[in-house]
């Protein structure tokens, strides 16, 4: 139940970075011992995620947002469809699983039914790498005695096959190269976090990666950084009140990650100022129509896509609102 009419002011933390979390715990797969991951938010996917690595006998805990694992005891290489038909996300334990162990059975986000939003780039990446994949009965089936370097160019930049073949390019075997190597902030973390585990990667940040494969790879800590959605939202939610909202202060965000988010609200006559871990803003007296297309990072985000319309709804004109992203 809501009770409207109330001004939105005052200040607000934002959480860790769902995303980010969903990439970061696979990436434990890659060694045996315990990680801490700080800040992790306390949701339903992360659940679901946590409840899909148990089942390969990894242990789990989360108290006051830091997510413990153990990898020591993994006797299960399978994602079963019951777990990756809640969350696609869980198709990237393909990478580290097969890297590790040398195999991996996968089920298919949809399925036997592909859908549309396929994880060929996915499955191509891991092959570039010299793994056998097949196709059965809606699960990938993938096996490797030991993965190769490879050079792998993806037609498109897609964040979750970036992180799947990065993950299993660290034990590869060689020099792999990633280019159109998707560079968001989830990735960039993935990318540091594998570096903390004794990973040797070049390139973090850029479309373009570098990775030595290692033998061997050990377990670290690291704290999750924040949501750019959750705190892009906040924002938009405070552009919203309008006139009868006052200042909004966000902190423990980061103003870099929504760079192009910023700029349009200051296009629509919001006022911004930033620190390094803070925004503050003052909705506009008249919100302006601005047209928003969305990209890869550090474009507009794609899922700030509804609130923007929020925001349109409200403004003084029309506005248009495209979506370009390709979902893989």
């Amino acid at each position: 139940m809501i009770h409207g009419g109330r001004s939105l002011n005052g200040t607000i933390a934002i959480g860790g970075a769902k995303n980010a979390s969903l990439a970061l715990m696979p990436a434990t797969i890659l060694a045996s011992g315990k990680y801490k991951l700080n800040n992790t938010p306390e949701l339903r996917d992360v659940s679901t995620m946590s409840r899909l690595l148990e089942t390969m006998g990894i242990q789990s805990s989360l108290k006051s947002q830091t997510l413990t694992l153990d990898t020591a005891k993994i006797s299960s290489y399978e994602a079963p469809y019951e777990h990756v038909k809640k969350m696609r996300a869980s198709v990237y334990v393909l990478g580290p699983l097969v890297a590790r162990f040398g195999q991996a059975k996968v089920s298919l986000p949809g399925g036997c039914a592909w859908g549309p939003r396929p994880v060929n780039l996915h499955i191509e990446g891991i092959r570039k790498l010299g793994a056998e994949i097949t196709l059965e009965a809606g699960y990938i089936i993938a096996k490797a005695k030991r993965l190769q370097g490879a050079r792998i160019l993806f037609d498109v930049s897609s964040v979750g096959a970036t992180g799947n073949v990065l993950m299993a390019a660290v034990l590869a075997k060689g020099t792999t190269l990633i280019e159109n190597a998707a560079q968001e902030p989830e990735i960039v973390q993935l990318s540091e976090f594998l570096v903390k585990m004794g990973a040797k990667i070049q390139g973090v940040g850029t479309g373009r990666l570098e990775i030595e494969g290692v033998d061997e790879l050990h377990s670290t800590d690291i704290n999750t950084i924040p949501d750019r959605i959750e705190a892009g939202t906040f924002l938009v939610a405070g552009a919203l009140a309008g006139k009868q909202g006052g200042a909004i202060r966000l902190e423990k965000c980061n103003p870099h990650h929504i760079g192009a988010l910023l700029v349009k609200l200051e296009d629509v006559g919001a006022k911004i100022k930033c620190g390094p871990d803070w925004i503050e803003l003052t909705p506009p007296e008249t919100i302006q129509s601005i047209n928003a297309t969305t990209a890869i990072y550090p474009g507009f985000p794609t899922d700030m896509q509804a609130q923007w319309i929020a925001l349109m709804s409200l403004a003084n004109g029309t506005s248009v609102v495209t979506d370009t992203i390709y979902y893989d």
